[in-house]
């Protein structure tokens, strides 16, 4: 769990202060705890279905200043798990093993059902977290259609297809998928450029690159693109880095 620093005791600060004893440090302590109560609580209970998990520490990581930092922690004992804590805003956040990441999660108000299976890892509860499993569920339909192409060229060539005929079909599925694994990529973060879904996925997708560049599909999610997506401390680094690369080419 978050712990709140140990910052409640005005004595503390002010030990034998005319403030404290003529009431106006209580005052102060009122205004601190309502400053408290403002903040957001998100909660996450999770449950495992893997064996290797039991016994194990998960750990939350938001990007913060450049870096993945660690915010909470827990650990699976029969297969059950939970993390919770108080946010200022909204934040996308990952689940690591070690330095492996098994899902990213938005932490939003509300509680979050985490689940996490051999196969499939899924996050649903909240408005965000909904949104986002949508999109994982269906990118995960593509990228398994993509593993299943070498399995169906074999077959077709076993079923006594033109191995030359086999591979033209087989290149004309894995340009359509990738299309359309492009398409929901891009439709995706534009739909969400306004909430941390956007520069989360874009944050995402640029990981992936040696460097950074701007590519045709990553020019088109930065065309129209709102201050608040550009202004992400993320992307706007990124895209930085990615012009000065491209000026020294």
């Amino acid at each position: 769990m978050i712990k709140l620093p140990h910052i409640f005791s005005v004595q503390k600060f002010f030990p034998k202060s005319s403030l404290y004893r003529d009431g106006i440090g209580g005052g102060l302590l009122l205004c601190l705890l309502l400053l408290l109560s403002c903040r957001s609580q998100y909660m996450v209970k999770g449950s495992s279905s893997v064996d290797d998990l039991e016994g194990k520490m998960l750990t939350l990581k938001v990007y913060v200043n450049g870096e993945m930092r660690n915010i909470d922690s827990t650990r699976v004992v029969h297969g059950r798990f939970s993390f919770g804590g108080s946010m200022d805003s909204t934040m996308l956040a990952n689940v690591f093993l070690d330095n492996i990441s098994l899902r990213p999660i938005v932490l939003e108000e509300g509680e979050v059902d985490l689940s996490i299976g051999e196969t499939q890892q899924t996050a649903t509860g909240t408005p965000l977290n909904d949104t986002l499993s949508g999109f994982i569920r269906r990118k995960t339909q593509i990228d398994a259609q993509m593993a299943e192409l070498p399995h169906l060229q074999a077959m077709m060539i076993m079923d006594g297809v033109d191995y030359d005929d086999a591979m033209h079909e087989l290149t004309k599925q894995s340009q359509q998928l990738a299309a359309e694994n492009d398409r929901l990529i891009v439709r995706f973060i534009r739909d969400n450029y306004n909430n941390v879904l956007g520069p989360g996925i874009f944050m995402i997708l640029t990981s992936s690159l040696p460097y950074p560049i701007l590519t045709p599909q990553i020019e088109e999610i930065l065309t129209d693109a709102p201050p608040y997506f550009l202004g992400h401390p993320y992307v706007k680094e990124y895209i930085k880095q990615a012009k000065e690369n491209q000026n020294n080419d």
